[in-house]
């Protein structure tokens, strides 16, 4: 029969020393999966740039292993030792650098459209953005646990508003950053999505939703309209899904919605005919048509596409099983783990992949004007991969502070 207070310590060290590995075993295997794509999908993309056959297979396997690694170490550091510091650091190190990249050399940025988004580095190009949405969940889950969460529900909405205002500023800023200057909207709507769900989990009342949503939607419009590339892609995507919305509209609508001489959505185009050539089956690695020229950039942000064509919707399916089984075990995590800021923050992590593949997942298939985001775990891309590294890594380290049913089985034994 052990004391009390040994029975903490033993239990204390019982959870300290277990993470999560099935979530990291799931992790590691779509980002092997990545790999295996980022040498079937970029056939006509070396020949076309003159790279070596196995250049983006290289770099991408590079990037992999040192992913793993990252989430593997995470993993066996005590999460009161490890998620602050990256979190905030992460924040901090980050927003700065967003805040001065327009103000960098050429020789230090890359530009592309007009736009200042990745840091030129030795080798390869980071995108900022990526490791600060880390850092902003994080931010959002430790402020909220000291300023938000213990308030009451039922304050006036004058006193709720002066509640959140330091956030609304905080990302008001963002917007201006990564919409305006880096001319990212999709980047934007992610993190105003995280946002206002964990505002939610925050305890807050529903009027100040419908206050935020009133001026989420004011604000989209205003940042399409101040860009002509983002008016072009809602033409496009218009151009694909005017006749059926129009369809089961009133008649009367059709004279104020329709537009004629809309751009042709060749983008998407191609994408849905990738989805539509794979069938069940699918063509065989290596073995699709989409990537010889018709899609460019396919291992990017149409990889959804790339590989339906190749694996098929048998093969998309196993993919989007092994994406929908990691987000329940972050869920799970984010319930079962006590500490408020870690249970806000995995519930972060979570969301922000849900809404990322979504996003893509809509955009590639025409429900949605295309975003321009990342696949998680399996674009190529190394900003896009080492930022959900470190955002899995810290979950896995939270997770040894989840109690689980082996852990209430050994309580009921030594009782």
């Amino acid at each position: 029969m052990y004391s009390n207070k040994n029975q903490i310590k033993s239990n204390k060290h019982y959870i300290d020393n277990r993470a999560d590995y099935t979530l990291f075993l799931l992790v590691s295997s779509l980002m092997v999966a990545s790999v295996i794509f980022s040498y079937s999908l970029t056939i006509y993309t070396v020949e076309y740039y003159g790279y070596s056959e196995f250049h983006f297979f290289i770099r991408q396997i590079g990037v992999v292993i040192v992913s793993i690694l990252i989430m593997w170490t995470l993993s066996l550091i005590n999460p009161e030792r490890i998620v602050n510091n990256v979190g905030m650091g992460l924040f901090i190190a980050f927003f700065f650098i967003m805040a001065i990249m327009p103000f960098l050399p050429a020789s230090v940025v890359t530009a592309a459209g007009g736009a200042n988004r990745w840091i030129r580095l030795p080798g390869f190009s980071l995108s900022p953005v990526e490791f600060f949405k880390i850092g902003f969940i994080y931010f959002l889950s430790w402020s909220f646990h000291r300023k938000v969460i213990d308030q009451p529900k039922k304050l006036g909405l004058k006193a709720e508003s002066l509640l959140l205002a330091p956030y609304f500023l905080t990302f008001f800023v963002v917007v201006f950053i990564v919409a305006f200057l880096q001319k990212d909207l999709g980047q934007v709507v992610l993190l105003g999505i995280i946002l206002v769900v964990l505002l939610i989990f925050a305890n807050r009342s529903f009027k100040i939703f419908l206050l935020l949503g009133g001026t989420a939607l004011i604000g989209l419009v205003g940042l399409i309209l101040a860009a002509p590339h983002r008016i072009k892609r809602i033409h496009s995507w218009w151009a694909m899904v005017q006749d059926g919305i129009l369809s089961v509209l009133p008649s009367w609508a059709e004279q104020y919605l329709r537009i004629d001489e809309l751009p042709e959505p060749y983008q998407v185009s191609h994408s849905l005919n990738a989805m539509h050539n794979g069938g069940f089956l699918g063509q065989g690695i290596s073995n699709g048509d989409v990537k010889v020229g018709f899609l460019s950039e396919v291992h990017t942000d149409f990889v959804l596409a790339g590989i339906t064509e190749e694996v098929g919707l048998l093969g998309l399916i196993f993919l989007v099983t092994i994406v929908s089984i990691i987000i329940l075990r972050i869920f799970r995590i984010s319930r079962r783990v006590k500490n408020p800021i870690y249970h806000l923050f995995s519930l972060g992590i979570a969301l922000m992949i849900i809404i990322a593949f979504l996003i893509n997942s809509y955009g590639i298939s025409g429900m949605i004007p295309i975003k321009g985001i990342a696949v998680p775990l399996l674009s190529y891309g190394g900003s896009s991969m080492l930022a959900m590294s470190i955002a899995i890594g810290l979950v896995l380290s939270i997770s040894r502070e989840v109690e689980t049913g082996n852990l209430k089985k050994k309580q009921g034994k030594k009782q």
